[in-house]
């Protein structure tokens, strides 16, 4: 976890644009956030791509969720399960794995990094957000 300085009123979720997993699960935050509290940015769009070069990560390396919320940085199953604790439903039962030493969750979390676009296919660009949801995007 990296402290940051912020001003965002939101969460902000940075996610793989291209990967089809990454926007079927921004899809599910979507639909289980029903007080719009998570924003959302590719991690190649230029908010992106700031984000992680103010936080001195790899501008190249697609492979984590970044959660930045309340001046906080999360990755990987911290993010996730943070971003779960969140939204309606049961969901919010997974952070109970917070818990677990992060190097057990995040081994788990790295073999389905790696196979992400081999499981699940990926895309030819980023996704661009429906005109409803374009307030949800950070650069939309």
């Amino acid at each position: 976890m990296v402290q940051v300085m912020s001003n965002q009123q939101n969460d902000v979720l940075l996610f793989d644009g291209v990967c089809n997993l990454c926007n079927g699960a921004v899809n599910f935050i979507i639909d289980h956030d029903p007080k719009a509290h998570f924003k959302f940015a590719a991690l190649q769009s230029d908010y992106g791509q700031a984000q992680l070069t103010a936080l001195g990560y790899n501008t190249e390396a697609f492979d984590s969720l970044v959660l930045l919320s309340k001046g906080q940085v999360y990755i990987k199953s911290t993010a996730a399960l943070k971003i779960a604790r969140k939204l309606s439903g049961l969901w919010p039962i997974f952070s109970v794995f917070l818990g677990l030493p992060p190097v057990l969750r995040d081994w788990a979390y790295n073999i389905i990094a790696k196979n992400r676009y081999s499981w699940w296919g990926k895309r030819d660009s980023c996704r661009m957000p429906t005109p409803d949801l374009k307030q949800r995007f950070m650069e939309a």
